[in-house]
């Protein structure tokens, strides 16, 4: 059962033993799925920024390698490449500090301020404008 692991997470975890058929199953403490690193040390702040670096590092191969910043190339590859990585930290780890929230705003800033003839407006009239919406969930 080399694929099967058992990861405890949250503090006061009984660490029960867990059987597939008759085979017992490994206790791990980091595990990669769908290239999320779940780990039980790594705290959520920690998950955010390394989804923001990578994120960013998105930007920047596509800043580098793409010579138009017209509306119509930048925003797709930005919803194909950048935003799924965004989405999937926040529906996965449903970011609740605020500055966790802000560090992964600021990778969209980044990405409509890229976007030719925008650069003048404000993030919320480029986000209306693009349609797209903030990170940040009102509390």
């Amino acid at each position: 059962m080399d694929k099967c692991r058992v990861l405890h997470l949250w503090r006061n975890n009984p660490m029960h033993q867990y059987r597939l058929c008759v085979d017992l199953l490994e206790n791990s403490s980091a595990e990669r799925d769908l290239g999320v690193l779940v780990d039980i040390k790594l705290p959520m702040s920690q998950q955010c920024a390394l989804v923001a670096k990578k994120t960013n590092g998105i930007l920047g191969c596509i800043k580098k390698s793409v010579a138009s910043r017209s509306r119509d190339v930048i925003l797709p590859l930005y919803s194909d490449l950048v935003r799924p990585h965004l989405e999937y930290c926040v529906q996965f780890w449903a970011p609740q500090l605020k500055k966790d929230k802000e560090l992964l705003e600021i990778v969209q800033q980044s990405a409509t301020k890229m976007i030719k003839r925008m650069q003048h407006l404000s993030y919320e009239e480029r986000l209306r404008d693009l349609g797209l919406l903030a990170w940040r969930r009102e509390d």
